[in-house]
């Protein structure tokens, strides 16, 4: 006699609308339907068909035998993943990150619309605007294959080539860097000089992207201020001359100045490249044959101060720039050093808006900037 069950008997339950679904014999797809063995509506859907066939999920049995391997796709387990799709090997989903957050002090802002080649290739580092016109002209500049025009407006599907060298295109608006510089005479402001002397680049610190542009030139054995940037745009902002931006220097003369010299140099004298005066010329003393003067000017011509002296009958025995514009020497910065400017000076610098960041107020940042010295790099 068969053994009774210690279960009491249970009708038959209905099975769920879930099951039942999934166990409804597949019906003749129509057209709205999506079939894997139909044939495929694109004619040329054949080229990037897989050769080796259809293939199961991965990770289930490649003979079809198991639960996993083949049969109705709603079946699987992992049907689930294949409706939200799975990445890839090596492919890791990309989070969006909320505009105006998150990033250091180079965080970018997008800027969707199309930009002029001048301005997209000096804020890339590339050159100032006013090179890269004359580039354009001379036909060292491309978009696209085809030469470049003055006044071209370029987007982030463009390709742009700069001497044969593809140039990373940068639709950004980022903080310019600004480094402070305390020339010393015997350097010259050129990256390759023929004769070998020692250049103001050796000095500076490395850019992982872009390279520093100098604000104007020193002459060979002038010393004091000289500014970089890695933004050409505020390069161009503070060398034009529309700009007038008022440049002061402490000069010394083998000699003292009459008023009648005194009166030519700020009203105006005429020089082989045009006529020249100073805006303001300063008596500040002296010792012996060595007087010292304040001169301030708005032009950056070719060893213009020296001679403006020249033309008058004097000779420069020193000369020493100590502002450019609203920037001044730092007292603490010797000959040879370095520093960075604060970021919210290098935007109100450029004129853009200062960072919105929280700042923590701590004692760190109530520091000075730091001065660095660095070793000329060796030849």
């Amino acid at each position: 006699m068969p053994r009774k069950p210690n279960s009491p008997f249970r009708p038959p339950q209905k099975k769920s609308d879930a099951i039942e679904i999934l166990d409804r014999p597949r019906r003749a797809s129509r057209k709205d339907d999506h079939d894997e063995d139909a044939q495929p509506r694109d004619p040329d859907a054949h080229l990037n068909a897989d050769p080796r066939g259809p293939r199961g999920p991965r990770g289930g049995n490649r003979g079809g035998g198991r639960p996993g391997g083949g049969g109705d796709p709603a079946r699987r387990p992992d049907a689930h993943k294949s409706a939200l799709g799975v990445p890839e090997r090596g492919e890791r989903g990309a989070r969006p990150r909320p505009q105006g957050q998150g990033g250091g002090r180079n965080a970018p802002t997008t800027l969707t619309e199309p930009e002029r080649l001048q301005k997209v290739l000096a804020q890339a580092g590339v050159a100032s605007r006013r090179e890269i016109e004359e580039w354009v002209v001379a036909g060292r500049i491309s978009v696209n294959g085809l030469p470049a025009s003055l006044g071209q407006k370029i987007g982030p599907g463009d390709r742009v080539k700069v001497n044969g060298r593809l140039v990373p295109l940068r639709f950004t608006q980022r903080s310019p860097r600004v480094l402070i510089y305390h020339k010393p005479e015997g350097e010259i402001v050129s990256r390759d000089d023929p004769e070998g002397r020692p250049t103001v680049f050796e000095r500076l610190p490395l850019l992982r992207k872009g390279r520093w542009l100098a604000v104007g030139r020193l002459d060979f054995n002038t010393s004091g201020l000289l500014l970089f940037t890695n933004d050409g745009d505020l390069a161009n902002r503070l060398m034009h001359p529309r700009y007038e931006l008022e440049r002061e220097y402490a000069v010394r003369l083998l000699g003292e100045l009459t008023e009648e010299q005194v009166k030519s140099l700020t009203e105006g004298i005429q020089l082989a490249d045009g006529p020249a005066r100073f805006n303001s010329l300063r008596d500040e003393g002296g010792e012996g044959a060595n007087h010292w003067y304040r001169v301030t000017i708005s032009e950056g011509r070719n060893r213009e101060v020296r001679r403006m002296f020249e033309a008058v009958g004097l000779t420069v025995s020193r000369l020493m720039r100590v502002r450019y514009g609203s920037v001044e020497l730092p007292t603490r910065l010797k000959r040879g050093m370095w520093m960075e400017m604060p970021e919210t000076e290098a935007c109100l610098l450029a004129g853009l808006p200062a960072p919105q960041r929280q700042v923590q107020k701590n004692d760190r940042d109530k520091r000075p900037p730091k001065m660095h010295r660095t070793t000329p790099v060796a030849r």
